[in-house]
């Protein structure tokens, strides 16, 4: 027998692309339900990358390398501007 799944109980990654409009009507974008989600997110990441038994560089290395990308995001208006600067 195949359990039916509820289509607000799936996850993102096993809603098809039909029922997509619909899951989404569905999620709670309060700013207590983004907060959750975040900290849903940030336990989830934690206990698989940080707080395991044998831990390497990744969850660390994960996390630089997203702050990298977001300061480059930030600063790419500025860095635009320079590179059509000429030196003389």
């Amino acid at each position: 027998l195949c359990a039916a799944v509820l289509l607000k109980d799936m996850k993102l990654l096993d809603v098809k692309l039909g029922q997509l409009p619909t899951w989404l009507a569905m999620r709670d974008f309060t700013p207590g339900g983004i907060v959750g989600a975040l900290r849903r997110g940030y336990d989830r990441y934690y206990n698989k990358y940080i707080n395991v038994r044998k831990g390497g560089l990744g969850g660390i290395s994960m996390v630089l390398a997203g702050y990298v990308l977001i300061s480059y995001i930030w600063s790419y208006s500025h860095l635009k501007h320079e590179r059509h600067r000429k030196y003389h």
